[in-house]
């Protein structure tokens, strides 16, 4: 099972699962290659080697063109982590840098450790707090679009929308993308993916499954799980992928994975969909 596209409005097919590398180390070689292996064919990492290893993203990429499965087949996403949000002692650029050229030699390095010439996304990893810096380092971005490194740039943990506003409107080149985390503290960002969705802005989640257990663990989902013989995980991905959602999963088990894949097997009815709504009041 390969997973569906939804098309954004920079015209890139982005698909409605994809796979996050957060956290894997030195196993997300072996890891990445599993996952679209299985099906995927989105991927998510980041030029920061305090929690990803973009390196090993490439070495995947590499290993998969041997088997078949060419670059061009595959949605790659990567981000911009500003020096705030690095590991002090491995930062792979010049934090004393201009700031747009922190921008350029990042992607430098992405590039090189993807193995890759574009990536279907840019996204910058956290607006900065100082929104004078915050559009020279988008402005950045810009230019590696324009330059053809990527064909759509994106936002990532922005919880005001006030600042997406204001950076929508300043910007030549509109974010199609926020990637943000889904859960109860940010009231499941409801206005901002309602002003997202008006501006067909893709609204992708991640901390999806691991922030909600009270969610999974409801008498709605438990119900429908039954009812659908699947699991509650698979239901509220699949009910996500309904409501125009893109799910990150950054699952290490073959198991999982699978399911994850499956949940494109199924449709939930209107009813089942606005009884999560109501759960979650989304």
């Amino acid at each position: 099972m390969v997973t569906q596209n939804i098309k954004t409005f920079s015209g890139v097919a982005m698909p409605r699962l994809i796979y996050g590398t957060a956290w894997k180390k030195d196993r997300t070689a072996d890891l990445v290659t599993k996952a679209v292996k299985f099906g995927f064919r989105g991927i998510d990492t980041a030029c920061q080697p305090k929690h990803y290893n973009e390196a090993g993203v490439g070495e995947a990429l590499h290993r998969l063109v041997n088997e078949g499965i060419s670059r061009d087949s595959l949605y790659i996403q990567t981000k911009f982590t500003p020096s705030d949000g690095q590991d002090p002692f491995n930062i792979p650029y010049d934090r004393k840098a201009p700031l747009a050229e922190q921008v350029a030699q990042s992607f430098e390095v992405s590039k090189k450790n993807l193995g890759v010439n574009y990536v279907d996304a840019l996204i910058l990893h956290s607006p900065l707090e100082n929104f004078d810096n915050f559009m020279v380092v988008w402005e950045a971005m810009e230019h590696v679009y324009k330059q053809g490194g990527s064909k759509q740039l994106g936002i990532s943990n922005c919880y005001d929308l006030k600042v997406l506003k204001q950076l929508y409107e300043t910007a030549s080149v509109k974010p199609a993308v926020l990637q943000n985390r889904f859960y109860q503290d940010s009231g499941y960002d409801k206005d901002m993916r309602k002003w997202c969705q008006e501006r067909k802005i893709i609204y992708q989640s991640f901390w999806t499954l691991t922030a909600n257990p009270h969610i999974l663990a409801s008498d709605t989902l438990l119900l429908a799980a039954q009812t659908f013989q699947k699991t509650p995980a698979q239901i509220f991905f699949r009910f996500l992928t309904h409501v125009g959602i893109v799910p990150l999963t950054g699952t290490c088990s073959d198991k999982h994975m699978k399911e994850d894949l499956e949940i494109f097997n199924f449709e939930l009815p209107e009813m089942i969909i606005h009884e999560i709504q109501a759960l979650i009041n989304i």
